[in-house]
């Protein structure tokens, strides 16, 4: 699935380069300036740089499949409900493609994720409440599984919230935070989204 993903997206870009589309610094000599120019020259640069990166984000994710190979419409969104500790539910749309822990985080549910997605720590923890959509999730990696030996209140449907990814198959999902995380680096701390 990753190749033909990687395929299209490399065909888009050397489309765009060839077509004259691309970013004026990738095909721009260096020229000698005042320093008051080189400034605003690096700060342009900068600029372009952000918006060719974000271009490419956005055809990755335009070209993107699901499992079934067919292209999925980037703005297709899930209905995902999450539990909190005190039993209170907040149910809340998350577009395909997008991990539970960037929805929680844009939606304001307390779900830390210290590490912030790189498999370093189990404090997204999440446990998916009926084993009828646990099924339908990718078995977890050794890392994954790894880091969930960690996890606070483990349970059979235990997952980590940066590995599960919204798909329509996860629709209506139910996803039960913890009481409690084990966050090794620093106790009673909320991380702030970027």
């Amino acid at each position: 699935m990753f190749i033909p993903r990687l395929s299209r997206v490399a065909f888009l870009l050397a489309q765009e380069l060839s077509s004259g589309k691309c970013p004026s610094q990738a095909i721009r000599g260096y020229v000698q300036r005042p320093s008051s120019q080189f400034m605003q020259c690096q700060v342009e640069q900068r600029m372009e740089n952000k918006l060719f990166h974000a271009s490419i984000m956005q055809k990755i994710c335009l070209y993107s499949n699901d499992a079934s190979g067919d292209v999925v419409d980037p703005k297709q969104k899930i209905s995902v409900t999450f539990v909190d500790k005190d039993g209170k539910e907040k149910n809340i749309k998350v577009p395909i493609g997008m991990s539970m822990l960037e929805a929680a985080h844009e939606n304001d549910i307390e779900l830390e994720g210290a590490c912030e997605g790189s498999l370093a720590c189990s404090t997204c923890h999440v446990i998916v409440m009926d084993m009828e959509y646990y099924n339908k999730l990718e078995d977890p990696a050794d890392e994954e599984n790894d880091m969930l030996d960690l996890a606070f209140g483990l349970s059979e449907t235990s997952r980590l919230g940066c590995q599960v990814i919204a798909k329509p198959e996860l629709e209506g999902i139910r996803l039960a935070i913890p009481a409690a995380t084990r966050n090794f680096a620093v106790d009673g701390f909320v991380p702030k989204p970027h």
